[in-house]
């Protein structure tokens, strides 16, 4: 069994994906929710400490500028792609998440994947292309889920 990252840039389908892993069985924290992310887009790191000391299967999605302090401690780092004008489509039209709609935001996340997305398709060990069905991303994570 793993520990798997899923991370990849806003509108990139994290959330739906990892709750689709979350209805297979898996245990699932989504970072964007529950306070595990510090002012600055930054992860708490005692708790995320604690969370991957204590569980040895289990999926976490999310995105923040200290990801790379917990890379040693999953088997998979996974970064969903998706090309920029659809993840600006998805972050306008989604209702689960406020993040994307203002201009200031938008310009934020095209920002982001000019210049931190190259970063973390560096280091990621698995990339997915976003576009693909759901179905079929969780099939895959969930792969790496029972690696």
């Amino acid at each position: 069994m793993a520990r798997v990252l899923l991370t990849g840039m806003s509108g990139a389908g994290k959330s739906t994906v990892l709750d689709a892993v979350a209805r297979r069985g898996y245990m699932k924290v989504d970072t964007d929710y529950g306070g595990w992310e510090m002012p600055g887009a930054l992860w708490d790191e005692p708790r995320m400490s604690a969370l991957l000391g204590e569980h040895d299967t289990i999926a976490v999605s999310g995105t923040a500028q200290n990801q790379g302090h917990f890379y040693d401690r999953f088997e998979h780092v996974i970064y969903l792609h998706v090309p920029l004008q659809v993840l600006l489509d998805r972050v306008r039209s989604r209702t689960n998440n406020p993040y994307g709609k203002t201009a200031d935001q938008t310009a934020d996340i095209t920002t982001y994947v000019a210049e931190i997305e190259p970063l973390i398709r560096r280091t990621a060990t698995l990339e997915l292309d976003g576009l693909l069905p759901v179905r079929d991303l969780t099939d895959r994570v969930e792969q790496c889920l029972c690696s």
